[in-house]
Order: structure tokens, then C-alpha cells, then sequence
């Protein structure tokens, strides 16, 4: 029966998508067209567990992990201060600070940049893996440390983009500046800067990603009685597969709000770039 009703889902769903694909393009549609998808795959998800009779310790149902979101509130809320608030935000402002400010020196000092961008670049290419357990050393076993980490792995990125950013303008540009008399600092603030958000913007959003993943990892090297890796790595041991599924939905929600900001703040502020444009 549940096997039966999963595919009626499958087909129902995805009749409706072809649908809607075929309409005027608009808000309520591109809103509607994802949302019907999750609600079909979670509908097929719990179908296929319920049919098949597939263990929760393999795969728990989507209804399962509700039940578990909804007597964990508090677990669940604990661990998102200690990881994403604590842990990922402070990191991710931090880093990327450091690194806006860095790459205006940078820019500069041009041995600077020639200097410093390959070591940016063998530092990005270091695993997580490797870094978390030193930095988790030196700076404790609290949300410091998973910070640390946060800042190492979004510094590097945020460079690159931010330092590429000030480089993307035109000879023709710089010299109608300079045809006005306006020194670098003007330059920077009138031309170079506004020039740059897109490639800053792409930097803040790369580092939202890499700063959940950063403190998460981070915990699972040492960590508190709470935060959402440490709670992954003990649920996992205690075959809680539940609470595991419930602290990744927290995340991936998390996570997508953090990205989903950022992109409406770069809609804001370069709303000029052709990028932008067009778009409803």
C-alpha cells in the first residue's frame, strides 16, 4: 500500500512540475516548483521506508525525524547557539573582515599580493581534518577553537575574491579618475570598490558554506557536551539515527537562511550589475 502510494506521489508530483514548467515564468512559480518537489520526495521518502520495512537505524522516516525535531527543541536549539551562532557566525565575521581589510593592504603593496596569494592558496588546500585538531589544541575545547577554524577557512577565499575584485576595472576607468584628480582612497571608495562587490559578494557567500561546515567538522576533534557535530558524533554512536537526521535538518536550514541573506543583500547592493538584472 505505502509502496503504491509513493509512486502515485512520484507521478502526481511530477505531472504537476511539467505543469507549472510549462506557464509564464514568475515568483509563484519558481517558488511552487521546488516546494512541490520536497514535499513529493519527503512523501516518497516516507513511503519507501514504511513499504520496505527499512530499519530506522538505516533510515529513519521523515515523520520520525519530526517527532524527534519536535521533543528535542531544546537539544536542537542548544547546539545551533554553541555551533552556528557561537561557533560559525563569529568565525565567518571575523575572516571575513580580516580578509576585506587584508586585501585592501594587498592591493596596495602589489609584492604584497604576489607574496601572499600563493601561500592563500596552499593554505585553502589544507583538509579541515588536519587544521581542526591543532587549532582545537591550541585554542580549547569551546566554541573558540571551532571559530579558529571557521577564520582559517573562509579567510583565503574571501581574499582571492575580494583582491581579484579591486583588479576588475578598465584602464579607461582609472583614467577618467585620474582625469578628475582623484587620489587612490577616492578612487578605491568611487570606482574600485563598487566594481568589486560582485567578486565580494561571491566571497561572502563561498565562506557561508564553508563556515557551517567548519565548526561542525571542528566539534567532532573535541568539543563540549553540546554543538551539532558533537551531537552527531555520539548520536551516531548511540545508533540514534533520529537525532542525527534532526541536527542535519537544523543545519541545511541553517545554512541555506545564512546563504539565502547574504544573496538578497548582494541583490541590494549590486542591483546595477547585469547579473542582477532582470531578475524578479
Amino acid at each position: 500500500m505505502w509502496i503504491l502510494l509513493g509512486i502515485l506521489a512520484w507521478a502526481g508530483g511530477s505531472a504537476l512540475n511539467v505543469w507549472l514548467a510549462r506557464q509564464a515564468p514568475g515568483r509563484t512559480t519558481a517558488l511552487a516548483v521546488p516546494l512541490i518537489f520536497g514535499v513529493t520526495l519527503i512523501f516518497v521518502w516516507e513511503a519507501a521506508v514504511r513499504g520496505f520495512g527499512i530499519s530506522p537505524v538505516l533510515l529513519p522516516a521523515p515523520s520520525a525525524i519530526a517527532a524527534r525535531m519536535a521533543g528535542s527543541t531544546g537539544v536542537l536549539w542548544e547546539d545551533f547557539v554553541q555551533t552556528v551562532i557561537k561557533g560559525a557566525l563569529s568565525g565567518y565575521v571575523i575572516g571575513c573582515l580580516a580578509a576585506f581589510g587584508t586585501a585592501i593592504v594587498v592591493d596596495r603593496f602589489d609584492f604584497l599580493r604576489r607574496g601572499l596569494l600563493p601561500v592563500g592558496n596552499f593554505v585553502a588546500a589544507l583538509p579541515i581534518i588536519g587544521i581542526a585538531p591543532i587549532l582545537v589544541m591550541w585554542f580549547g575545547f569551546d566554541w573558540q577553537s571551532k571559530a579558529a577554524v571557521v577564520v582559517v577557512m573562509v579567510f583565503f577565499p574571501m581574499l582571492v575574491n575580494t583582491v581579484e575584485g579591486l583588479r576588475d576595472t578598465s584602464a579607461m576607468q582609472r583614467d577618467l579618475m585620474r582625469t578628475y584628480a582623484a587620489g587612490y582612497w577616492t578612487t578605491l571608495l568611487k570606482l574600485r570598490l563598487p566594481a568589486a562587490m560582485p567578486f565580494i559578494f561571491n566571497g561572502l557567500k563561498l565562506a557561508t558554506t564553508l563556515a557551517l561546515i567548519g565548526a561542525i567538522v571542528a566539534e567532532f576533534f573535541g568539543s563540549p557536551i553540546r554543538g551539532m557535530g558533537f551531537r552527531i558524533s555520539t548520536s551516531v554512536g548511540l545508533l540514534a539515527l533520529d537525532l542525527v537526521w534532526a541536527e542535519i535538518v537544523v543545519a541545511a536550514v541553517a545554512g541555506s537562511a545564512f546563504y539565502g541573506g547574504v544573496a538578497l543583500l548582494e541583490k541590494a547592493v549590486t542591483f546595477w550589475h547585469p547579473s542582477q538584472r532582470g531578475q524578479s
